[in-house]
């Protein structure tokens, strides 16, 4: 077999050194993609800041939604008083659900999913109730762990919390 000579030595050089160039590109994005994927969320609590107070309990006037943006959660104070911290993410896709105070209901704006003040499904394709944080009130004082969303199938009473 003969060497290429003058321009097709050149040529075969330049798309070796191409390929060579496209597949370091690739490789560089595929460690990106595994480095993004293994680096915590930004809005993922730290240690120590799994636990949020929301503040005094009378602070919370019955039948209100109060939102902790920073928590990702909304403290849902019930008419007999309770107390439940519903997870803003619709458990369909993920979207962040907004409580809609003229209807009482959150609504997702996703797939139209609707959710009660308990959190349960109004409307789906939601399959599920709005996950929990675990609440308790300690002196007056109503604290919220977001470190795991607590999964439910539907409302139990024994989910909401009382100070």
């Amino acid at each position: 077999m003969t060497r290429p000579v003058g321009k097709e030595s050149e040529r075969r050089s330049f798309f070796r050194l191409a390929w060579l160039g496209i597949g370091l590109a690739a490789l560089g994005e595929a460690a990106w993609i595994v480095a993004s994927f293994l680096k915590p969320r930004p809005g993922a609590p730290k240690d120590g800041a799994s636990l949020v107070v929301a503040g005094p309990s009378d602070a919370f006037a019955p039948s209100s939604v109060t939102a902790f943006p920073a928590g990702r959660f909304y403290l849902v104070r019930l008419a007999d008083g309770g107390f439940l911290a519903l997870n803003r993410q619709c458990t369909h896709l993920g979207c962040t659900v907004p409580w809609d105070e003229p209807s009482g209901r959150f609504a997702c704006p996703c797939h139209a999913s609707a959710f009660d003040l308990r959190g349960d499904v109004l409307a789906p394709p939601a399959p599920r109730p709005l996950d929990l944080f675990a609440v308790r009130i300690e002196n007056g004082i109503v604290k919220v762990d977001v470190s795991a969303p607590i999964r439910r199938a539907a409302f139990e009473a024994s989910q909401v919390v009382r100070g």
